[in-house]
């Protein structure tokens, strides 16, 4: 191993920003994903999830993005009826 290589490579994941959260034929909700090693891609995998672990994720993220900062995103006014009643609860999961 050379002195430029690390021995815990930094791995980063981020979503394929071109493709769409979707439901399997299976029933499984897949979420693609980039792996980079050191800041270089490494692969295309995705994240699977039963419907029931979505809507956890789901629920976990409407209560994650309750912050003023969620409106720099998208307005109040077009947030999915879910997310409406969560800016005036301030609960954490």
């Amino acid at each position: 191993m050379s002195a430029t290589q690390h021995k815990n490579p930094r791995v980063q994941v981020n979503r394929v920003p071109s493709k769409p959260v979707r439901r399997e034929d299976d029933g499984t909700i897949a979420i693609d994903l980039w792996l980079c090693r050191d800041g270089v891609y490494d692969a295309d995998t995705a994240l699977r999830l039963s419907p029931a672990e979505a809507e956890v994720l789901h629920a976990q993220l409407c209560y994650a993005l309750d912050d003023t900062t969620a409106t720099l995103i998208v307005p109040e006014s077009k947030w999915p009826d879910c997310r409406k009643g969560v800016a005036t609860g301030r609960r954490r999961l």
